[in-house]
């Protein structure tokens, strides 16, 4: 799970880049106090460390909760969630994140929009790694930022799923979870 919050931090330090303006501090640098419209604090209406093991498996058999309290922050952006791996497989983080759509959208990631469950999603695909770990991350629109769905696959190392594309894993994983959403959240 250790890459995987690479995957987190890496994913930050590129949101978070292009965030600030040229008069601006950039966001997450010590001279930096707030980006205006953040909330200061991650959405609330699921909690990402306790999805049931059925919606689990009925996404990917064997997928399973891995690490907890992945707790991550940079600058007033913060990330709230767990990890889940799928032994020899891939590897996700489910993460509440005070990241709007509207900020992500800003960084024109490749990517594009759906709708998951009545709530807009962005799917960006990214690779996080030149030697084939293949990258995708899922944002489900929530009020003060959105559920985040970080997905890392290795064609090389994860004989059971290297067949799968992480973008697909992402939407599969959300088109599970965020029914679970509070309405209103």
């Amino acid at each position: 799970m250790r890459a995987l919050s690479s995957v987190a931090v890496l994913v930050g330090t590129l949101v978070l880049a292009g965030c600030g303006s040229s008069e601006d501090p950039v966001v997450g640098s010590p001279t930096s106090t707030a980006v205006s419209g953040v909330a200061e604090n991650v959405p609330t209406g699921i909690d990402p460390c306790n999805i049931p093991q059925d919606v689990l498996t009925s996404v990917t058999p064997g997928l399973r909760k891995g690490t907890t309290d992945d707790n991550t922050s940079r600058g007033p952006i913060k990330w709230r969630g767990c990890g889940y791996i799928v032994s020899d497989g891939y590897a996700n983080s489910i993460s509440l994140t005070n990241l709007t759509l509207d900020m992500l959208r800003e960084k024109n990631f490749p990517g594009r929009e759906l709708t998951i469950d009545g709530r807009t999603a962005l799917v960006t695909h990214q690779d996080f790694d030149p030697t084939g770990v293949e990258g995708c991350v899922v944002n489900v629109q929530m009020r003060g930022g959105s559920l985040e769905f970080s997905v890392e696959n290795s064609h090389g190392s994860s004989p059971k799923t290297k067949h799968l594309n992480a973008c697909d894993i992402g939407v599969s994983m959300a088109e599970k979870v965020v029914p679970l959403i509070a309405p209103g959240s």
